[in-house]
């Protein structure tokens, strides 16, 4: 029997009406339209899945809908909040090429968002230690952590430009 569940998804109001066995990624890529949260392995291994819950990174795959009713999720399609420009961590994956086929782009930045709004100069290790729970294929995940970092510099200085090009000199 389905329950009616009310959020907040990316700053907007929603109700929808849910089976209690229904997990939070399957409504947000099903019901709400949202295919920017991957569903990678199911089990919460691969950080694919990954949005924040009030503020903290969970994977969306082992929280039922319902564990959400009255709380805030922030997908990837929500990180930048003028949606005409990309989140600072968004382009600086851009910028530094930190993106391979891009499956695990989402989560990986939904992770690092959540890094830098509680860790404004997060050092290499504590960026890796934030990511630890994202998986990557394709990267190597070096590039990405220089995207982090970078992003970290250009949010600290409110500069919008590239500054790997300092980085690499």
């Amino acid at each position: 029997m389905k329950k009616l569940l009310e959020l907040t998804v990316n700053r907007v109001q929603r109700q929808i009406a849910v089976e209690p066995t229904e997990t939070l990624l399957d409504v947000l890529r099903e019901d709400l339209g949202l295919t920017g949260t991957k569903h990678g392995c199911g089990e919460g291994d691969c950080g694919a899945c990954t949005v924040l819950l009030d503020g903290q990174p969970v994977n969306s795959c082992l929280v039922l809908a319902l564990q959400a009713n009255g709380r805030e999720v922030t997908t990837i399609e929500g990180v930048a909040a003028d949606h005409d420009r990309l989140h600072p961590v968004q382009q600086s994956f851009v910028d530094l090429g930190a993106i391979q086929c891009g499956f695990c782009t989402p989560g990986m930045v939904i992770s690092a968002v959540s890094l830098l709004q509680s860790n404004p100069k997060p050092t290499e290790e504590e960026v890796r230690q934030a990511l630890s729970g994202n998986l990557c294929r394709c990267t190597g995940y070096q590039k990405i952590v220089e995207a982090v970092l970078d992003a970290a510099e250009k949010m600290g200085t409110g500069k919008t430009g590239n500054t790997a090009d300092k980085r690499r000199a």
